[in-house]
């Protein structure tokens, strides 16, 4: 690639974590022409006590990868802002005995709006992100990087797709970020499957080749979550009842617990039930019981309706309303087919064809249109 082209080319900032997968995306983009660097985002601050946090062996895993492509590699701190728009969110949906779901709420406000606007006011043209999924923009052309090449203007959407991974694809987690930011974005990996991310990796020479892929909640890194939830809400223990208001058991706290939860109730061997499992299947919050039931086809676990909280559409409006479309209300639950109808204030009220098992108040319904990821919601209510 000649030296004016090079000059033409897009600058793109790369998200990089010291994972895997955002090292492969910033190789691609650099095989594919673009100007790329690196941004490595601190949004914790290690000062509450645990010893489970990984951002120091991260930062060193995302130093080598730079060293080896031979970009440069940006820190920022965003842990103020992680801690304003998305933890104490996090806190109140646990305390009001909801399960939130912070991941979503950490790619709205701080990868693709804090990280996208620190890395516009580095002269970024566009930022990347090792997610599994695709996204298409319009009117913009990266096949080629000459006098034609340009990059978004105000006013343009991108459409978020899925991934070719079917079992990575992280549309679900990408829902709640606008059309606008998308217009700004890159995902280097919708095309490919993991096992080829990792042997690119291997290829490059990428220490992190062979790395776990992360399950901590956002960037926190991995640390036990009920030690870390209990240092910011202290446990209330209580009783745990059937259906039929009897007492069963004992719980440690509402906040550790989540409809169809199976593992932990501690509630086996009762002489006056049988030997099938137990669920949880409900919070009483105003008397801190938890209801558990036995059976995995218990009725009470199961709801054909559910309302939404505000919906944040993709493209900034919803589709005409009512609408057969698919939707998830759980990370890589299979489509599930329903009609989804305006219930006032951006709200949507969702209808099922099937019975849903386990829908859960404070995790997120996200409604696709075939490949096309069109926005989600948090659930507020079932039935």
């Amino acid at each position: 690639m000649s030296d004016t082209t090079d000059r033409q080319a897009p600058r793109v900032i790369v998200g990089m974590s010291g994972g895997v997968d955002s090292s492969v995306a910033a190789a691609r983009l650099l095989d594919a022409g673009y100007q790329v660097e690196g941004l490595f985002m601190k949004n914790w601050n290690e000062d509450d006590g645990t010893e489970y946090c990984t951002a120091r062996e991260d930062l060193l895993d995302a130093m080598q990868v730079a060293g080896v492509l031979g970009i440069e590699l940006h820190t920022a701190n965003f842990a103020g802002e992680y801690w304003d728009r998305v933890f104490e969110h996090f806190l109140a949906e646990y305390r009001a005995g909801r399960t939130p779901n912070p991941d979503i709420l950490c790619n709205k406000e701080i990868k693709f709006r804090a990280f996208l606007d620190h890395a516009l006011t580095l002269g970024a043209d566009y930022i990347a992100t090792g997610h599994y999924a695709r996204v298409e923009h319009s009117r913009v052309d990266h096949s080629r990087f000459d006098h034609e090449a340009r990059v978004a203007n105000d006013g343009e959407h991108g459409r978020l797709r899925r991934a070719v991974d079917r079992n990575k694809d992280q549309t679900y987690f990408l829902h709640a970020v606008g059309g606008d930011k998308f217009a700004r974005t890159l995902f280097p990996l919708g095309d490919l499957e993991k096992p080829e991310v990792r042997r690119l990796a291997a290829e490059r020479g990428f220490d992190n080749h062979k790395k776990k892929d992360s399950t901590g909640i956002c960037f926190i890194g991995e640390r036990r979550f009920k030690d870390f939830l209990e240092t910011y809400l202290p446990a209330q223990p209580g009783v745990i009842e059937d259906d039929q208001g009897d007492v069963i058991g004992r719980h440690d706290g509402l906040m550790y617990y989540t409809l169809g939860q199976r593992q932990g109730l501690g509630i086996g061997g009762r002489a006056d039930a049988g030997d099938a499992p137990w669920y949880v299947a409900g919070k009483d919050l105003e008397r801190n019981v938890l209801i558990a039931v036995q059976g995995q086809d218990h009725p009470l676990l199961f709801s054909d309706q559910l309302t939404s909280a505000a919906v944040d559409w993709i493209a900034g409006a919803p589709p005409t309303l009512p609408a057969r479309l698919t939707a998830k209300t759980r990370y890589r639950q299979p489509d599930q087919d329903c009609r989804v109808e305006d219930a006032g204030d951006g709200r949507v009220r969702v209808v099922f064809d099937r019975p849903q098992r386990a829908v859960t108040p404070g995790q997120s319904v996200v409604f696709y249109d075939g490949d096309t990821c069109l926005g989600g919601a948090v659930i507020e209510e079932t039935r």
